[in-house]
């Protein structure tokens, strides 16, 4: 039986209808009551759970996307259960009594820990957009999937009221995985405070240097969506958007996009399953 505190989402059970159907993001807007941190604290959480199931359902794929077995995940009931307890482990924490340097993984990876689980549990689907908050909604992430410190906590919470707006960096958005093919790979490695900055590098370095994250088809650009919905994180402009993917574009596709000022926008919702 999972924790009353991780939502059974089969069951269609206390949802509440939090939106409708849209492909705009919400925007970054800090829940006031995460804002805080403990800086003199300099325990390190504990994500080995979570390496573990990386390690043993994540592969490293030749398309350059990694893919996620939510099917194997969903037959062993033991290994499920053990992404169960990492959640609540991380739900009786209160991050707010550590470092910021160490809150960043905590967020980062319980959602993408959070991602899994929904998926898994509602698993076989072909897309996490199958998966409801409501009626109308466009996926999951208006789901309410844990409780900490008595407050409910959606993925949405999670990305919009508390990373972006807290941090207020960009490469956050390759380090959260939304089980789709368009999407930022789901590291292979557990991010914590002593390697977030390289995998956050590292993770945009890859997403912009892969066709789903940039393609140059017949003088034409296409990028990935998140350049579209995020744009206001990337100065709110194509200039903007265009310098960021230079930065970390490999030098031949880095000077190939010197003579873009325009691009068109796709991305692939189907699920990164094997």
């Amino acid at each position: 039986m999972i924790h009353s505190r991780i939502l059974v989402a089969a069951l269609g059970l206390g949802l509440t209808f939090l939106g409708t159907i849209t492909l705009a993001a919400p925007k970054s807007e800090v829940i006031p009551f995460w804002d805080s941190s403990d800086e003199s604290n300099t325990t390190q959480i504990d994500h080995s759970e979570w390496q573990q199931l990386l390690d043993d359902y994540l592969e490293e794929h030749s398309s350059g996307i990694n893919r996620f077995d939510y099917g194997a995940l969903k037959e062993n009931e033991e290994d499920f259960e053990l992404l169960v307890d990492y959640l609540l482990r991380l739900s009786d924490l209160d991050p707010r009594s550590f470092a910021k340097a160490e809150q960043l993984p905590y967020w980062i990876n319980f959602y993408n820990a959070l991602t899994v689980y929904i998926v898994t549990e509602r698993y076989p689907v072909k897309s996490i957009k199958d998966i409801k908050s409501g009626v109308f909604d466009f996926g999951p992430w208006n789901l309410k999937l844990a409780t900490i410190q008595d407050q409910p906590i959606t993925l949405n919470n999670i990305e919009h009221g508390i990373l972006r707006p807290i941090w207020k960096d960009s490469r956050i958005h390759y380090a959260l995985n939304c089980a789709s093919l368009g999407c930022p790979n789901l590291a292979t490695t557990v991010y914590r405070s002593d390697n977030i900055e390289e995998l956050l590098e590292a993770g945009a370095r890859a997403y912009i240097n892969h066709p789903r994250g940039v393609t140059i088809k017949k003088n034409r650009l296409v990028v990935s969506s998140i350049y579209d919905w995020y744009r206001d994180e990337f100065e709110g402009n194509n200039e903007g958007v265009l310098a960021h993917l230079r930065k970390y574009a490999d030098p031949k596709l880095a000077e190939q996009l010197k003579k873009f000022k325009k691009f068109k926008h796709e991305y692939d919702w189907k699920l990164n399953a094997p």
